[in-house]
């Protein structure tokens, strides 16, 4: 008798432990991920729209406190070219670090008809949209021109190119219209002629865009490797020599010396927005086995970001040369925006990336810290409840708390850095 009870106890027993592990095994989810990048406000200023015939999307420009509704300007629009790209380019960060949403994908595609869309005849690309579908065409910032927009749509429209070249109707199109702006980029950048020019007695290269633009010649960098990567075409490698070699000159001071290896945008100006020289510089040195240019961008990262963090953040400067060294004419310290710290964080995580010297992840750190409140002001500005990014400090103790497209974006560009450096 008591062998039957024992082996009835351990029937049900046995019974009762299968159940509870089936139980167990339907009711386990997998705990969610957590995204500290929030598109919440990125998707309030993301409107679908009818375009040329095809489904597209773009961006709202502006933003206003407090309500944060999309705002037209009168004389450029609602929307542009040069933001709608770099949403492409965030979207696929996006993508990256949280794998292929349809949803991402989605938005991906129709921003980049919008690009596709406000390519001119000319091959260049027109910048800025009105609510009714105009293309601004007359604004300075919108005249389709070898500039920022042009360039960016380049960038936007090749990092977009992996994801998107199974549709082989927008794949063809693509092809074509990066075909076309690049004929023009080789036709207008003077590379041929590596001539310099001295400005405030700095040597000056005048073969970028804009002849002085080492700011946009990073841009174009950045496009073109993703082309050739893709193309294996050897004007690129012509192209990124060139710019590479402007933007290595316009690198001033060393380790000790002021401006401490800082790259100069622009003639003989430093500003922080659109930075991206050595972001640029060490991407295509480590695609293309250039250790020249990584080696000059690592010179900017060690010692003039130190600088800026010992020193306090600065919107731009201008510098002259006094014999060898160089001093500085003025300096302005505000406004103080994300996509003036944008650059410095994707070239410190680049850096990171490239040397696994802590060093240089403490940088982006110390740099990706101002959204969430280690800044002039002592505010943060980036929201992770509600994705907002205020559009930057004015003062030390003023912010714009509007929030536009462009530092709504950048700062998830930021945030998507810093992600990356985790995996």
């Amino acid at each position: 008798m008591a062998y039957l009870i024992n082996k009835t106890i351990l029937f049900y027993s046995l019974l009762l432990f299968i159940s509870c592990s089936k139980s167990e095994e339907s009711t386990v989810v997998a705990p969610p991920v957590e995204r500290k990048v929030n598109l919440q406000h990125f998707n309030n200023l993301y409107k679908e729209m009818d375009f040329k015939g095809k489904k597209a999307a773009m961006v709202c420009i502006y933003s206003e406190f407090p309500g944060y509704l999309p705002l037209e300007d009168p004389d450029e629009g609602i929307s542009c070219v040069d933001d709608v790209a770099r949403a492409v380019i965030m979207l696929t960060e996006y993508v990256q670090v949280y794998g292929n949403e349809a949803s991402s994908l989605d938005k991906i595609k129709k921003l980049t008809e919008f690009v596709l869309s406000m390519q001119n005849d000319n091959g260049y690309f027109n910048n800025f949209i009105f609510w009714d579908k105009t293309i601004n065409t007359w604004h300075q910032n919108s005249v389709a021109q070898l500039n920022w927009w042009s360039l960016r749509a380049l960038w936007g429209l090749e990092t977009a190119y992996p994801l998107l070249k199974n549709d082989a109707d927008i794949k063809l199109r693509m092809e074509q219209s990066i075909s076309k702006l690049k004929i023009n980029i080789k036709r207008d950048l003077p590379i041929n002629s590596l001539n310099k020019e001295t400005i405030n007695n700095i040597e000056t290269p005048t073969w970028l865009p804009q002849k002085y633009a080492a700011d946009q010649a990073a841009i174009l960098i950045l496009g073109l490797l993703k082309n050739y990567e893709r193309t294996s075409d050897s004007d690129d490698l012509l192209m990124i020599d060139a710019l590479a070699k402007g933007i290595i000159i316009l690198q001033k001071g060393d380790a000790d010396h002021y401006p401490y290896n800082a790259f100069l945008s622009y003639k003989n100006q430093w500003h922080a927005y659109g930075n991206d020289q050595a972001n640029a510089l060490l991407k295509a040195g480590k695609v293309l086995n250039k250790k020249e240019y990584i080696n000059s961008a690592l010179k900017e990262v060690d010692n003039f970001y130190p600088k800026l963090l010992q020193n306090g953040f600065a919107e731009s400067f201008f510098i002259e040369a006094v014999g060898s060294n160089f001093s500085e004419i003025s300096r302005t310290k505000f406004p103080q925006i994300a996509y003036g710290i944008r650059p410095i964080v994707s070239a410190s995580a680049e850096a990171y990336s490239y040397s696994k010297n802590n060093n240089h992840l403490t940088i982006a750190k110390n740099f990706a810290a101002w959204l969430s409140g280690s800044n002039e002001a002592g505010t943060a500005i980036y929201n992770h409840d509600s994705g907002i990014c205020f559009d930057g400090i004015v003062s030390a103790t003023q912010i714009n708390k509007n929030s536009g497209a462009e530092s709504t974006i950048e700062s998830l560009l930021i945030l998507l850095e810093m992600e990356k450096l985790k995996q």
